[in-house]
C-alpha cells in the first residue's frame, strides 16, 4: 500500500496554480490528500484537476485566534482518523495550523515550506506575533524548507529555528516551471489582443504580474512609469492583477494615475498570464519580499528581461546584467533609470531574455524540483 500525504494550504488558489501538477505527480508514488480553505468551488476544483480528494479546513489569513484554533481542532480530528505518514504546509497561516494539529496527532514526519514571509514588513507588535507564530510553526515541524537560499540565511539570522532543520529543495522555487508551458513559442490571437488593449506595434510593453499592493512595489512602479512616460510617448505598463484594499492598499495618488494615465492598463487578474507575457517587452517586478516568485520565472521562461528588487528569490532567478537588472527595494529612482536603461537598448535587453530563458531551463525546471521533493519525501519515510 501506497503511503500517505497530506498536503495543507490556506487557500486552494495555491495547490491549483501556484503548485500545480505537483499532487498528481505525487499520486503516483502516495496517497495524497489535500487540505484548504473552501473558498467556494475552488477546492473542488482542485480536486478534479489533481485528481486528489480535498478536506476543507477554514482557514483565514489575517491573525484570528479564536477561528485559528477551531481551525486546529478540525483538522487534528481529521489526522487522528486518516494517520498520514507525511504532512506538507504552504503558506503562514496553514503552517501553523497544520504543524500544531499534526504534531499533537502524532503525524512523523511534518514538513513546512517557506515561499514567504509577510512579517518581513511588519512593525511593533504585530511583528512580535507574527515572529512567535513562525517560531511555533518551526518548532512543530520535523523539516523546514525555506523556497530560496535568501530565505535560508534570513530564517537564520531570525533564529527561528536550527540549521539541521532547514532544507532548501533543489536550487529552490516550490513547483519550478514548465518551461514547455511557459515558452516564447506560445502565440494566440496577440494581435487581437494587443488592439483590444490599446497598444500599437510601435508601443514597448512593461508589464507587472501579481497582486497590486504595496508590498509589490506597485507605489513605486507608478510613481517610476509616470515620470517615464512624459519623457517617452510609445511606452504601455501592462498591470494583470487585482486589488487587496482590505490587506494592503496602495496610495491614493497611485490609485488616481492607474484611472487616469491612458498608458497604464489593468486587465484584471488573469488565470492564464501566458498571453500578457506575449505581448510585453520587459518585466518590472520590484517587489520588497519574495519568497520565490513564479513570475519571474514565467516571464524569463518567456524570454522577457527582468527588473526585479534585489531581495531573495529574485536575485537568486535573475543575474545582473545578464539577464536583467537588479535595483534596490523602494526605490523609485533606481527603478525609473533601471526601466530607461531597458528602454535605450533594446538589442541587449533581446539578449537579456534569451539568457534567462536559458538559465531557468538549467536550474528551475519544473520536473527537477518534483524529482528532488520526492527523493527528499522517500528519504524521510
Amino acid at each position: 500500500m501506497k503511503k500517505k500525504l497530506f498536503r495543507v494550504t490556506t487557500v486552494p488558489y495555491s495547490l491549483n496554480i501556484l503548485l500545480s501538477g505537483q499532487c498528481q505527480f505525487m499520486s503516483n508514488h502516495f496517497e495524497v490528500i489535500g487540505a484548504s480553505s473552501p473558498d467556494g468551488n475552488d477546492i473542488n476544483d482542485v480536486a478534479k484537476l489533481e485528481g486528489i480528494p480535498m478536506i476543507p479546513i477554514e482557514l483565514t489569513r489575517q491573525i484570528t485566534p479564536a477561528k485559528d484554533l477551531k481551525s486546529v481542532w478540525k483538522l487534528y480530528k481529521v489526522l487522528k482518523k486518516e494517520k498520514p505518514d507525511i504532512i506538507h504546509s504552504h503558506t503562514p497561516k496553514a503552517g501553523i495550523v497544520a504543524m500544531l494539529a499534526a504534531k499533537l496527532a502524532g503525524v512523523p514526519h511534518r514538513l513546512h515550506t517557506v515561499a514567504g514571509m509577510p512579517l518581513l514588513e511588519a512593525t511593533g507588535f504585530k511583528r512580535t506575533i507574527l515572529n512567535n507564530a513562525e517560531k511555533l510553526t518551526y518548532t512543530c515541524a520535523t523539516k523546514v524548507y525555506p523556497n530560496s537560499k535568501g530565505l535560508h540565511d534570513i530564517i537564520l539570522d531570525n533564529k527561528f529555528t536550527s540549521k539541521a532543520k532547514l532544507k532548501v529543495i533543489g536550487n529552490g522555487s516550490s513547483n519550478g516551471i514548465d518551461t514547455k508551458h511557459f515558452s516564447p513559442e506560445f502565440n494566440n490571437d496577440l494581435k487581437d489582443l494587443r488592439k483590444d488593449l490599446g497598444f500599437t506595434e510601435d508601443d514597448f510593453v512593461f508589464v507587472f504580474v501579481g497582486r497590486l499592493v504595496t508590498d509589490k512595489g506597485i507605489n513605486e512602479l507608478i510613481a517610476a512609469f509616470s515620470k517615464l512616460s512624459q519623457k517617452y510617448q510609445h511606452i504601455k505598463l501592462l498591470l494583470v492583477g487585482s486589488y487587496e484594499s482590505h490587506l494592503d492598499p496602495l496610495k491614493p495618488e497611485s490609485l488616481k494615475a492607474i484611472k487616469t494615465n491612458k498608458n497604464i492598463v489593468n486587465p484584471g487578474w488573469k488565470n492564464d498570464v501566458r498571453p500578457y507575457l506575449s505581448i510585453s517587452d520587459c518585466l518590472v517586478f520590484p517587489s520588497y519580499r519574495e519568497g520565490f516568485p513564479n513570475v519571474v520565472l514565467q516571464a524569463g521562461a518567456m524570454e522577457l528581461p527582468g527588473i526585479v528588487s534585489d531581495i531573495n528569490g529574485c536575485n537568486e532567478i535573475i543575474q545582473e546584467n545578464v539577464s536583467g537588472l537588479i535595483i534596490p527595494p523602494k526605490n523609485t529612482e533606481a527603478l525609473y533609470m533601471a526601466m530607461e536603461t531597458i528602454l535605450a537598448n533594446p538589442e541587449k535587453a533581446k539578449t537579456m531574455g534569451e539568457k534567462s530563458r536559458q538559465f531557468i531551463i538549467k536550474h528551475f525546471e519544473r520536473k527537477v524540483i518534483w524529482e528532488a521533493l520526492l527523493k527528499e519525501y522517500q528519504n524521510l519515510t
